[in-house]
């Protein structure tokens, strides 16, 4: 059990709007009229910090967390530092959510492994170094602020998650050499067992990756997840087995997580590359998974890429 200390006061917003400039800025949310920037911690100390105190907050709320007061780690503060592509409410002047993320380009690799925040949870193919990665971005460490989960929050928390996946989608036009994304999903240990180990060998059936690019080195076994769910799903009819899959997590009083439904309808062909055990997040697990951006989904192209010339420089 992680030492969980105090976290940090917030930082004042003041400070926060001198660091989110016009150069910073992405574009604007097709949702909700927030506005999306990309800083990191070198040019934007103090978004960098209420971003840290932000995650660390959702984290330790969800059952994992760094125990740190404040959740800001050497990928954050090294020589090229991650981005972090964060969603602002002009009106409540506050972060709702954001991303972290490196180009594959400026991944520092040695030895055969590379210098990025996966790389201690995960093995990478030499396939997947030389060819795979040089095209990819690495996204991690994504949160929506506890206000914006809230039901109580109304549309603003309807849209929060959408309104990242705008910033994604702008990354993919600004950075047209980029082919995938590569990220993990996150599953707490407050998560049922019973409903963990469904959703796992769904994903297993339906969207695991053939060639192995990436492996868990602390993996959660497949065979005890295959298991626990023998003979639950078809196996031949995703909508079906999907259905099945939702009515049983919520049955127990929950939902299939946000994220993972999001990936799950993003790409039709996106890989899942096992999970591994995260002993430095308060033992969450973490799956794989990797998506190719042309076999992004039609309907959320031209929900979250196709829009992004329309509104480019729309910052009112």
């Amino acid at each position: 059990m992680l030492d969980m200390k105090p976290i940090i006061d917030p930082v004042d917003p003041a400070l926060i709007e001198q660091e989110l400039t016009p150069e910073t800025f992405l574009r604007q949310t097709n949702k909700a009229g927030n506005h999306i920037y990309v800083v990191d911690a070198k040019t934007a100390p103090n978004t960098m910090r209420e971003i840290g105190r932000l995650r660390e907050i959702a984290f330790r709320s969800a059952g994992g967390g760094t125990g740190k007061e404040c959740d800001i780690d050497e990928y954050d503060l090294m020589p090229r530092p991650c981005h972090q592509l964060l969603v602002w409410n002009p009106e409540q002047r506050e972060i709702l959510g954001a991303y972290r993320y490196i180009l594959g380009k400026e991944m520092d690799v040695q030895n055969g492994v590379p210098h990025i925040a996966t790389s201690h949870i995960f093995k990478f193919s030499p396939h997947f170094i030389n060819d795979i990665l040089p095209i990819t971005i690495e996204l991690g460490r994504s949160f929506v602020s506890l206000e914006y989960q809230s039901s109580r929050a109304g549309a603003k928390a309807l849209y929060a998650l959408d309104n990242l996946w705008d910033g994604l989608g702008a990354l993919t036009i600004i950075h047209p050499e980029i082919e995938y994304l590569f990220g993990k999903m996150t599953m707490y240990t407050t998560y049922p067992r019973n409903c963990r180990n469904l959703l796992l060998h769904f994903l297993n059936i339906y969207f695991k990756d053939p060639d192995n690019w990436v492996t868990p080195i602390n993996a959660l076994p497949d065979t005890q997840i295959e298991k626990a769910a023998e003979g639950f799903f078809t196996g031949d009819n995703f909508k079906e087995d999907y259905r099945k899959l939702n009515s049983y997590v919520r049955s127990h009083g929950i939902n299939i997580p946000p994220l993972v439904n999001a990936y799950m309808n993003l790409s039709p062909t996106m890989r899942i590359m096992g999970t591994a055990i995260n002993d430095s997040f308060g033992n969450v697990e973490e799956t794989g998974l990797i998506i190719k951006i042309d076999e992004i989904t039609p309907q959320k192209r031209d929900r979250h890429i196709d829009t992004y010339e329309r509104d480019r420089h729309s910052v009112k």
